[in-house]
């Protein structure tokens, strides 16, 4: 489509997407794939691209019209106002998650913690805003994707946080902690892991199921807590007592994961809802030994 303006551009998407949708994901792109204003768009500045800027236009419209996430089309992704990159082996970032780490930040505005640890960082979104808000808090960052974590890692160096990022699966790996050998034990343990039943994929979106990794997304129909679980056991054994454990969550199962924490050590166990009304975040503190 030689010539293409923004019209042309949200034209073409609305046979994919609602026209207010297809005008959006229209701006999001020529603003985070071309670095065009909507006013750059509008005077001309999509006519003017080289050819082979032209023809990459071309080509992020056709895999938009797939259904191809736009932040998958660009390689960027915002979140708390910072520009991430993103790909197919790390999920898209959510405002939902925003708001995990807005929970996080308010809850330590006194005292900020020593040391933090996030679980399936994915972009990394969640460990880099935290090392960024907490000025010298030591952050850990744990995914079992390689490709994840290159991404993460990419962008600590360039958004300029100080994150140790680390290959592990937390289903897996042989934790060895005993008793209060806690020397190396953290003050927050923060997690967004996957919480996607089965069942659940009827009602989502295909541009989700067929482009996002389904690795960092679903659990098994029989096991909704598989990772919490696991993250609940892990934490009992490394949180500092009193430390503190955050999690997104699935709202069918909120008050599941409050019986699991409580009966797993922890106290003052709170839900919250998120901008929706639904139950989306739990923290818990850790019972003293």
């Amino acid at each position: 489509m030689p010539g293409m303006k923004y019209r042309d551009i949200w034209q073409a998407l609305s046979t994919t997407y609602e026209e207010g949708e297809a005008k959006a994901i229209a701006r999001t792109l020529i603003e985070d794939g071309f670095g065009l204003s909507l006013a750059d768009a509008l005077c001309g500045g999509l006519e003017r691209l080289g050819p082979e800027d032209a023809e990459r236009l071309n080509q992020s419209v056709s895999r938009l019209q797939d259904g191809e996430p736009v932040q998958y089309v660009t390689g960027v992704a915002c979140f708390l106002s910072r520009r991430f990159a993103v790909g197919p082996s790390c999920l898209i970032p959510r405002p939902e998650t925003e708001e995990l780490c807005h929970w996080v930040m308010d809850y330590f505005c006194q005292k900020q913690p020593s040391r933090l640890l996030d679980i399936g960082t994915g972009s990394g979104c969640i460990a880099i805003s935290l090392a960024l808000a907490f000025e010298g808090c030591r952050v850990d960052a744990w995914d079992i994707s390689a490709e994840a974590l290159s991404v993460a890692s990419q962008n600590a160096d360039r958004l300029g946080a100080k994150v140790d990022f680390s290959r592990k699966d937390v289903l897996r790996e042989p934790f060895n902690y005993h008793g209060t050998e806690r020397d190396e034990a953290w003050d927050v343990i923060v997690s967004n892991p996957p919480y996607i039943c089965q069942k659940e994929r009827a009602g989502m979106e295909p541009n989700v199921l067929d482009h996002e990794p389904s690795l960092a997304l679903f659990v098994p129909d029989e096991k909704p807590l598989l990772f919490y679980d696991a993250i609940i056991h892990l934490a009992s054994r490394t949180l500092m007592p009193g430390g503190s454990l955050f999690f997104e969550l699935n709202p069918l199962y909120a008050e599941e994961l409050r019986a699991a924490m409580q009966n797993g050590g922890f106290g003052d166990v709170e839900i919250r809802c998120d901008q929706f009304g639904s139950q989306r975040f739990a923290r818990g503190t850790l019972n003293a030994i």
